[in-house]
């Protein structure tokens, strides 16, 4: 199985999910720059977090009109599993792959932090491991990361099951319903906000605590390994 991690002028956390994907989880993975036309080798591609394009005009914006968003968004047709960790879940809802609109934090800081978030749908690529309304520890940093949609679109996410995971007891940036990260209808391309990769080993974690944010990256390896065999 073969993961790309696609990396824009101003990514600074492709090299984290890179090490957490190759050394920790065990799943071959490689860089691809944006320029790039064709992912047809990757069994899922990964848009990390960062400031691409120093976030000029708004966060993702920039990024989204990339040669290989159009190849990306070819193979999110096809099912392929997505995932879009901070800038790059602000680059797919510029893209048009995710619903809604990410912008700057209610209180206009820059936010950095641990937190809990909440698990409501464990039928993703990057959730099924997770069980029903688990907790999970994990840091977020963040400048434009309050999530906002609201009527029929709010609604069509509640009605599909399409909210993935919830802030739990604390809303860091004013998202609407405390969402931290969403999928699609069909449930291949997710985006989330806080940072897996940064929680997905012990020595990266606050003294006395522990995480199973890692289990995001091992559910992906264990879709992976189940689709390939099939």
């Amino acid at each position: 199985m073969k993961t790309g991690i696609v990396v824009f002028p101003g990514s600074n956390c492709d090299r984290d999910v890179h090490h957490v994907l190759n050394d920790v989880v065990g799943i071959n993975a490689e860089y691809v720059w944006h320029t790039e036309k064709s992912i047809e080798d990757y069994d899922a591609l990964i848009l990390p977090g960062g400031f691409s394009y120093g976030d000029r005009l708004r966060a993702g914006v920039i990024a989204a009109q990339s040669p290989i968003v159009e190849a990306i968004k070819k193979k999110a047709n096809e099912g392929l599993p997505i995932l879009g960790i901070c800038n790059g879940f602000q680059i797919l809802v510029e893209a048009g792959l995710l619903p809604g609109a990410l912008v700057k934090n209610v209180k206009l800081k820059f936010s950095c932090k641990w937190l809990e978030m909440e698990v409501l749908n464990v039928n993703t690529p990057f959730t099924n491991l997770f069980r029903l309304n688990d907790q999970v520890n994990i840091p977020i940093a963040h400048g434009e990361g309050r999530y906002i949609i609201s009527g029929d679109k709010l609604h069509d996410l509640n009605e599909n099951n399409q909210i993935v995971f919830k802030y739990k007891d604390q809303n860091p940036n004013g998202s609407t319903e405390m969402i931290a990260a969403i999928c699609n209808k069909e449930g291949n391309v997710m985006g989330l906000m806080p940072h897996p990769e940064r929680a997905s080993e012990p020595i990266l974690l606050p003294n006395q605590t522990t995480s199973n944010a890692g289990l995001i990256f091992l559910s992906l390896k264990n879709f992976l390994s189940s689709y390939i065999k099939n």
